[in-house]
């Protein structure tokens, strides 16, 4: 799939203050944690229901890093971004 774009935006709010982590060639990368929720009216009861999710997001830009350090804080809204999945094998052999 060279050359093809995965997009997907996130709207939700910062659980923590990014942590923003420096290489040793002089890069750095922003980590960030960002919870998602939805809500809907359970069909059978009428009550409100609520899920939030979860999502660690890595930013590698170095201008993207640069607003995070400068601008984003635990109470951000945030809406927005790029997404690139990896997948990672467990030791019990199941990819995630």
């Amino acid at each position: 799939m060279a050359g093809s774009l995965n997009k997907v935006m996130l709207i939700g709010n910062l659980g923590a203050d990014p942590e923003i982590r420096s290489f040793q060639n002089g890069g750095k990368v922003a980590n960030l944690r960002i919870a998602t929720s939805e809500t809907w009216k359970d069909r059978n009861t009428g009550e409100r229901q609520e899920r939030t999710e979860w999502h660690t997001v890595a930013i590698f830009s170095e201008g993207l890093v640069g607003v995070v350090e400068r601008f984003l804080r635990k109470v951000e809204h945030l809406n927005g971004g790029v997404i690139q999945v990896s997948l990672g094998q467990g030791t019990g052999g199941e990819v995630h």
